[in-house]
């Protein structure tokens, strides 16, 4: 067992996929900060100062201490409950950037790859019926011609 699963272990196809998870997250990683760090502060700042990281609903005060919470943070630290639709609109504009590099990267490898050759026909088109027929055929097997002629 332990033969079979270093034979599977060093197949190329799994360690592609294991440096594809690897380069994945440390990827994902770097969008994220991109989103929060370099994105997301113009546009709240444009939108009035507003911080999407900071953007939240109520839903039942904490414990700790009474509302209004100025940040996230504030209503966490009290123990409230809170719905936080900010860090799930940042999370959306990171995975739409991510997609869209994703996008990017393959719409690039596409066009590094060389063309694959047509495929050469099997069949051609009988001259008599038109019915289509194997291109060895010597006689088309609908209408019965006599195909070594042509």
């Amino acid at each position: 067992m332990l033969k079979e699963f270093k034979a599977f272990a060093m197949r190329g196809n799994v360690l592609d996929l294991a440096v594809g998870i690897i380069i994945g997250g440390a990827f994902g990683t770097i969008i994220k900060s991109l989103v929060d760090d370099v994105i997301m502060p113009p546009v709240g700042l444009a939108l009035g100062g507003v911080d999407f990281a900071d953007l939240f609903l109520l839903l039942e005060a904490g414990a700790k201490a009474a509302p209004p919470y100025a940040t996230l943070a504030e209503a966490q630290g009290a123990g409230a409950v809170t719905v936080n639709y900010g860090l799930f609109i940042n999370s959306i504009i990171t995975f739409l950037i991510i997609a869209f590099a994703v996008f990017l990267l393959v719409r690039a490898a596409n066009r590094l790859r060389p063309e694959e050759a047509a495929a050469a026909p099997t069949t051609r088109d009988c001259p008599y019926c038109r019915m289509a027929i194997p291109v060895a055929a010597t006689r088309c097997p609908q209408c019965t011609s006599d195909l070594r002629t042509v």
